[in-house]
């Protein structure tokens, strides 16, 4: 094997895009989703760039990353899993898990292997898409094929680096595939790191087609950057600019409410916005294979009992999504929303990184903040009647706003880190977590930067405060 490929799994991620560059993309021969077979000859990287099925092909990459081995990916090594031990959503049961053991008790250290993965990864995945977009600028393909491309480039650029500014704060924004420059970076400040995103996702909206082109929702289309949208808006607290996107997707049309609780993450959902196909056919998510357990005790994860008991009476998102198991004297429940774990004749889920109800409730928060208390009544409630809840009694911004963190709460739990987020980015994790988490420090609302990283290029420095 050769000596490069060996020393992989311990190079930078500054030495993983020379890896890259220099192997070019690869494919599996087997049939997958959103992974268009190879062509057997050997092309050069400028020849990848002039044939439309192989751009689709290196495209067809970054989803796959972003599926197996990035901070969205809903296996253990993945937000929902991780953050949610984080938080106040898991509890871990594996034997000997360090990096379980490391993310419940809050005590990372900037040598944590899971904190590098989402590092390494997330930069390995933003190569690859600004390779795309550098071969593009000098493609030959068709006109509005190479637009599509390049606003799917553009988009995913942006939404993995969104992802690392929540996860750190302040990153380098990566914008070329020269290693010289990338292994000198500096941080930039949080804000002028989510202005590039805002840049990034406007240019790829203003490239995507209007209607994905899978037939799937598994492509990023307009509507997605606009959904991103309102979720970076809400997160720097542009309330008019999170309300005008997020209503845009609302009042489009194409994605519908699904009244049916347990219709919600099947793959022919309407309301699905965006969402990633599993690897072969027949298979469930990574989601339903790292969270559903059928007896006692669990081998992985199980909800918290807190979780569990502040749900509120009658709300039937309890039924529909977690499920309880039993030895006759001890009860557990996992996360239910996705119910396929076994191979099958066909996958009945796909994983959802956005869907409609978040939209509602990043318009709830933005009308509520713009002082439009009726329209943020009318969008919690939305959320609530789904629920079989009756329409919520608050009526001040206060108690509006309580109610509307508990249905954020209770609608995306173990959605890739969706109740992490909230807490940091409403400043209550310190006053939740304080008290549940022995090791808690108000530091921890950034993970460190990895140590390797810091070693590798002193540029990255200071490194996190608290670590």
């Amino acid at each position: 094997m050769n000596i490069f490929i060996k020393n992989y799994a311990h190079l930078s991620w500054f030495g993983k895009l020379l890896i890259v560059v220099l192997f070019g993309v690869q494919l599996s021969s087997c049939e997958k989703a959103l992974e268009p077979e190879y062509p057997d000859s050997l092309l050069s990287e400028t020849a990848v760039f002039q044939n439309e099925t192989t751009v689709d092909a290196a495209l067809a990459t970054v989803y796959a990353g972003l599926r197996d081995n990035s901070p969205v990916s809903g296996g253990v090594r993945g937000m929902n899993v991780l953050l949610g031990l984080y938080a106040d959503e898991l509890n871990y049961y594996r034997e000997d898990a360090q990096i379980d053991n490391a993310f419940y008790n809050h005590t990372v250290l900037p040598n944590n292997t899971a904190v590098a993965d989402f590092w390494n990864s997330s930069y390995t995945l933003i190569y690859n898409t600004n390779s795309i977009i550098e071969g593009l600028k000098t493609s030959t393909i068709e006109p509005s094929q190479k637009e599509q491309f390049m606003g799917e480039a553009y988009f995913l650029r942006a939404y993995v680096h969104a992802y690392l500014a929540k996860l750190f704060g302040d990153i380098p924004y990566i914008k070329t595939t020269n290693h010289t420059e990338n292994a000198t970076v500096s941080r930039l400040p949080l804000q002028t790191v989510y202005q590039s995103v805002e840049q990034d996702l406007k240019t790829a909206k203003n490239l995507l087609p209007s209607v994905e082109t899978s037939g799937e929702r598994l492509r990023v289309s307009k509507s997605v950057a606009t959904a991103m949208l309102a979720r970076l808006h809400l997160i720097s607290g542009q309330w008019k600019q999170a309300y005008n996107e997020s209503n845009a997707v609302i009042a489009d049309g194409t994605y519908i409410w699904q009244p049916d609780l347990n219709s919600v993450f099947l793959k022919e959902s309407p309301s699905t916005i965006w969402q990633l196909k599993p690897e072969f056919e027949g298979s469930g998510t990574k989601e339903g294979e790292t969270f559903i357990f059928d007896f006692g005790p669990p081998f992985l994860y199980a909800l918290t009992q807190g979780f569990m008991t502040d749900f509120e009476p009658g709300d039937l998102r309890r039924e529909a999504w977690t499920r309880e198991i039993t030895d006759g004297s001890v009860s557990w429940y996992h996360p239910f929303k996705y119910k396929q774990n076994m191979f099958g004749g066909s996958s009945t889920e796909y994983s959802i990184l956005f869907r409609l109800a978040e939209q509602y409730l990043i318009r709830a928060e933005s009308a509520l903040q713009l002082g439009d208390l009726q329209l943020a009544k009318d969008d919690i409630n939305t959320i609530r009647l789904r629920a079989g809840l009756a329409p919520t009694p608050a009526n001040t911004v206060e108690e509006l706003q309580n109610e509307l963190s508990h249905q954020v709460r209770y609608e995306l739990f173990t959605e890739q880190g969706h109740r992490w987020f909230n807490l940091k980015r409403t400043e209550t994790a310190s006053q939740v977590l304080g008290s549940l988490k022995p090791g808690w420090k108000n530091t921890d609302v950034l993970l460190p930067i990895p140590q390797q990283e810091l070693i590798l290029n002193p540029n990255l420095k200071p490194q996190n405060p608290g670590y």
